[in-house]
């Protein structure tokens, strides 16, 4: 096993909490690649993936913008401009309330759940690769020490 000081090539000794911040980003980014690698052979990003993932979780209902925006794994994301770019794609449909403009509600289109069809084992097997030097206690070890971390 890597020591995180060799990975930085730092020379300096790292503290334990210092460590585990920089290790969980380091990680973050190896992830984030790999997930890349296979979204954007889709034009898609992350976040675009996640809002299709939470408008396929809607089965056939559509939800509001706002409603998305709780849902996403990155708070930061501009939903608007978001939706926006799959609409070009058309991997969601925008539908605006008659009776109140400002209402607006999103659904995924046939053609977003073939994409997702499509790339669920795609994902699913990066997921494995990225994860496969952990045994299966270690992943349930790893999700419950990073849940603690989120309390």
């Amino acid at each position: 096993m890597k020591e995180l000081e060799i990975i930085l090539k730092s020379t300096a000794k790292i503290s334990d909490e210092k460590a585990a911040v920089v290790s969980i980003f380091h990680i973050h980014n190896i992830f984030k690649d790999a997930l890349l690698t296979e979204l954007k052979t889709y034009d898609l990003s992350i976040e675009q993936y996640n809002v299709l993932r939470i408008l396929r979780g809607q089965k056939g209902q559509p939800i509001n913008l706002q409603d998305i925006q709780e849902r996403m794994i990155n708070k930061m994301s501009n939903t608007t401009r978001l939706v926006d770019k799959l609409l070009k794609k058309d991997f969601v449909n925008r539908i605006i309330c008659k009776n109140n403009r400002r209402k607006v509600e999103i659904s995924i289109t046939r053609h977003g759940l073939k994409i997702l069809q499509e790339l669920d084992p795609k994902i699913d097997a990066t997921e494995t690769r990225v994860t496969s030097n952990l045994k299966k206690e270690e992943l349930k070890q790893l999700n419950n020490l990073l849940l603690k971390l989120n309390n």
